[in-house]
């Protein structure tokens, strides 16, 4: 099987990469929770629960959420939202 190395066992480059990989990870997903929060629930397309999941998988979840959970507003010709 493979090898597993213990965090002590990283460099100092590895371990600031595993932890600039995991804060851009956070910040991705607190974003879009911070996002579904203050969604009506009227303007997301499913469960607001469904999506509070989703945003917890890797960086996968955050970019689908912000991708397809949003219904965009409905617009009137001539005025943007």
């Amino acid at each position: 099987m493979g090898h597993h190395k213990r965090w002590r066992d990283l460099t100092a480059r590895q371990r600031t990469g595993i932890g600039a990989a995991a804060s851009v990870q956070l910040l991705l997903a607190a974003a879009a929770w911070w996002d579904l929060a203050r969604l009506p629930a009227d303007r997301v397309r499913g469960p607001k629960w469904l999506w509070t999941l989703v945003i917890a998988v890797n960086y996968v979840g955050p970019v689908v959420y912000f991708a397809c959970a949003r219904v965009p507003r409905a617009t009137t010709t001539g005025q943007s939202a």
